[in-house]
C-alpha cells in the first residue's frame, strides 16, 4: 500500500502541524491558561482513527512499515509504537508478528457476523435486508448526489467502468465483487461515516444473495441489460449532483433486485424439489 500520511491537528483558535514536534515538546509543563499541547502517540491515534472511519483505510490494508510510517508522519518510532498499541486495544488494527499491522473489520463485523448466523437460519430476513437496503441506498445516493466532491466522482466512475468490465465477462466472482464495490462508492461518498460502514455490512450480508442473483440474470440478456442500465442512472445522476433523481435510481434498482431475487430463489426451490423427485427411489417397500 503506498499512501501518504500527513498528521495534523485541529483545535479551536488554533491549527498545528505536528510534523517535527517532539515528545518532549508535547508534554512540557505549561500554566493554566496556556494551550496544553497534544500528546503525540494521541494525535497520530486520532490521525489513523479517522482514516478508518472515513474508509480510507479499509479491512485488511496493511499499515507501512513502522520506519516509513513514522518518517512519513514525521514523528518518533515509540510514538508512532504507542498509537498503533491504543488502536489495537479498541480493536481497530491487529499486529502480527513478523507480519505487520493490519486495519480489522471491528466497525462492520460488529454488526455483520450475529446477522450474518441469524440470515442463515431465517431466510425470510432476506426480505427485511432488502427493504432496509432500499432505505439506506436512497438516502446515501441522494446524499451522494449532494455531497460528493470531485475525487468522489472520479472513484465512483473508476468503479462503475470497472463493474462494467466485469459484466462483460462470465467471472461470477468478479462480477459481484465489482457491483458490491460500486454500490460502497456510494456508501463512502456520502460523507457519512455511519452510511458508509453500515453499508459495508449490509453488503457483506448480501453477498451470497447478489451473486446468485447476478448467476441467474447473466443468462438473461434483457435482465442483464436492465441492470447495466440501473447502475448507469444512479452514477449518471450522481455525477450531474441531482438528488432526487439519484435517490429514484437506487431505488428503482432495489426493487428490480428485490423481485428478480425472489424469482430466482424460487427457480433454484423448484430445481431443488424436482433433482429430489429424481433421485427418490421408491422400489424398495416401506417396513412396517
Amino acid at each position: 500500500m503506498n499512501k501518504k500520511f500527513i498528521l495534523a491537528c485541529s483545535l479551536p483558535d488554533c491549527s498545528l502541524e505536528l510534523r517535527g514536534l517532539t515528545n518532549r515538546a508535547a508534554t512540557l509543563s505549561t500554566p493554566p491558561n496556556k494551550l496544553q499541547l497534544p500528546r503525540i502517540s494521541d494525535a497520530v491515534a486520532a490521525s489513523l482513527e479517522r482514516r478508518i472511519l472515513e474508509g480510507s483505510l479499509k479491512p485488511g490494508d496493511r499499515l507501512p512499515p513502522e520506519r516509513e510510517l513514522a518518517a512519513d508522519l514525521g514523528v518518533s518510532r515509540p510514538s508512532l509504537r504507542e498509537a498503533i498499541q491504543k488502536l489495537a486495544s479498541k480493536g481497530m488494527v491487529q499486529t502480527r508478528q513478523g507480519g505487520g499491522t493490519y486495519i480489522t473489520d471491528r466497525l462492520e463485523s460488529t454488526f455483520f457476523d450475529p446477522w450474518q448466523a441469524l440470515m442463515g437460519a431465517h431466510p425470510n430476513l432476506r426480505e427485511d435486508l432488502l427493504e432496509f437496503r432500499r432505505m439506506l441506498e436512497g438516502q446515501a445516493a441522494e446524499w451522494a448526489a449532494e455531497r460528493a466532491t470531485e475525487a468522489d466522482l472520479t472513484r465512483l466512475t473508476q468503479a462503475f467502468e470497472t463493474m462494467n468490465q466485469a459484466f462483460d465477462g462470465d467471472d461470477l466472482d468478479r462480477r459481484s465483487g465489482a457491483d458490491i464495490a460500486f454500490h460502497q462508492a456510494i456508501g463512502e461518498a456520502t460523507h457519512n461515516v455511519l452510511v458508509g460502514h453500515l453499508s459495508a455490512a449490509l453488503l457483506r450480508l448480501a453477498q451470497d444473495n447478489i451473486r446468485l442473483n447476478l448467476g441467474e440474470l447473466k443468462d438473461i440478456p434483457a435482465a442483464s441489460s436492465l441492470l447495466r442500465s440501473q447502475h448507469a442512472a444512479i452514477h449518471v445522476a450522481i455525477c450531474e449532483h441531482k438528488p432526487a433523481a439519484a435517490r429514484a435510481a437506487a431505488e428503482t434498482h432495489i426493487d428490480f433486485v428485490r423481485e428478480t431475487l425472489a424469482q430466482t430463489l424460487r427457480s433454484a426451490a423448484r430445481r431443488e424439489s424436482a433433482a429430489r423427485r429424481l433421485h427418490t427411489d421408491f422400489s424398495e417397500p416401506f417396513s412396517s
